[in-house]
């Protein structure tokens, strides 16, 4: 291996000839270095942008619950309370639920919580007019969102490379909250 390191008292034509050597060596220094570098960076930032998407969808969901748990009738501006927690979803969602495609992945049900007496456990009541009322349960699920990769991930050089999508189901769930007034329920789930 040469010496590259550059050294002023030589004559120029032998610096020269030690300079061309050591570029290459530099060359091939910089191949090996920047290639796991790159692997790493996209390893990274694609960790980073799925923890982002599941972190911001479980927000979402989480204010929309704690929206629908305490809103009446007069919160919802005459509409029901199922499109009401959709949409809140949708706004909190950062644009990753937006349009129609992005709204059905957004499931609202309203499950009636076992009582002391009853031996059966919860019961969805997601069908029923008075399925929101007090002392029920809300969940609000987003169901099977597709959060394709930033880079294709190669495994192999013999395969190819995997694009499939991680797929993302996030939920949260709360008691409603009892109201004099409460919204209708809408269309769920």
């Amino acid at each position: 291996m040469p010496d590259c390191r550059i050294e002023t008292a030589r004559p120029v034509a032998r610096r020269s000839r030690r300079a061309r050597r050591c570029r290459g060596s530099e060359l091939i220094e910089f191949t090996l270095v920047f290639l796991p570098l790159m692997a790493m960076l996209t390893v990274t930032t694609d960790t980073a942008w799925a923890i982002f998407a599941k972190a911001t969808l479980q927000r979402a969901v989480r204010v929309a619950v704690r929206y629908g748990v305490t809103m009446t009738s007069a919160d919802t501006g005459g509409g029901c309370l199922t499109p009401a927690v959709k949409g809140i979803v949708q706004a909190n969602s950062l644009g990753l639920l937006n349009g129609t495609s992005g709204l059905a992945k957004i499931k609202v049900h309203y499950y009636q919580p076992p009582t002391e007496t009853s031996t059966a456990g919860v019961t969805d009541v997601s069908a029923q007019a008075n399925g929101n009322q007090g002392g029920n349960i809300m969940e609000v699920t987003v169901l099977n969102y597709s959060l394709v990769p930033l880079m294709p991930r190669i495994t192999s050089w013999k395969n190819a490379a995997d694009k499939n999508p991680l797929v993302v189901t996030v939920n949260s769930a709360d008691l409603i909250e009892p109201s004099r007034s409460p919204a209708c329920i809408g269309t769920a789930p």
